[in-house]
């Protein structure tokens, strides 16, 4: 799956739709590390400047793995989308039982829906994100196609969540 970047309409998002300033830090693609990765240090004044509500901005600050920011972010937005943002920061932290206590603050969440309906296009089966907390545990760092597979679910599940706060924010 691919953001639809080039007028791909079953992708989960455009990042051009977000207006230039944001396209700016979303393009090109990223396919994060599923563990903490490395600040990407270019990036962080073109982030810094960025004017977005606070979920979208804890969104973009993990899109280019700086966790530090993120968590800052996220701590301070009491709600089930603050909790989610915290439980894929905790993820990819690595420390999965801080991961599992935020998604389980989280409960029902569209998102969740939206990954199962659309995990199989990538060849994984989603079947909640506790178990795929532990697929990411599981298989980071062994350089293999599972790991491969668990990347694409990330970018996947952080495109549709990060679109969904987008567009929560416009009121839509």
């Amino acid at each position: 799956m691919q953001w639809g970047f080039d007028a791909n309409e079953d992708s989960a998002m455009n990042a051009h739709e977000y207006g230039s300033e944001l396209a700016a830090v979303l393009l090109p693609e990223r396919l994060m590390e599923l563990g903490p990765g490395t600040p990407n240090e270019p990036m962080r004044a073109k982030i810094a400047a960025l004017k977005l509500p606070p979920a979208c901005m804890a969104g973009v600050w993990l899109y280019h793995d700086f966790l530090d920011e993120s968590h800052t972010i996220s701590q301070e937005l009491d709600d089930a989308t603050g909790s989610y943002w915290h439980a894929i920061m905790h993820r990819r932290e690595p420390d999965a039982e801080n991961s599992k206590y935020w998604f389980r603050k989280v409960g029902q969440h569209p998102v969740l829906k939206l990954l199962t309906e659309k995990a199989s296009e990538l060849g994984y089966e989603y079947t909640g994100p506790f178990d795929f907390v532990d697929f990411c545990e599981h298989v980071r760092g062994v350089d293999t196609s599972e790991e491969e597979i668990a990347r694409r679910m990330q970018l996947l599940e952080w495109e549709l969540f990060f679109d969904h706060c987008h567009q929560s924010s416009q009121g839509e």
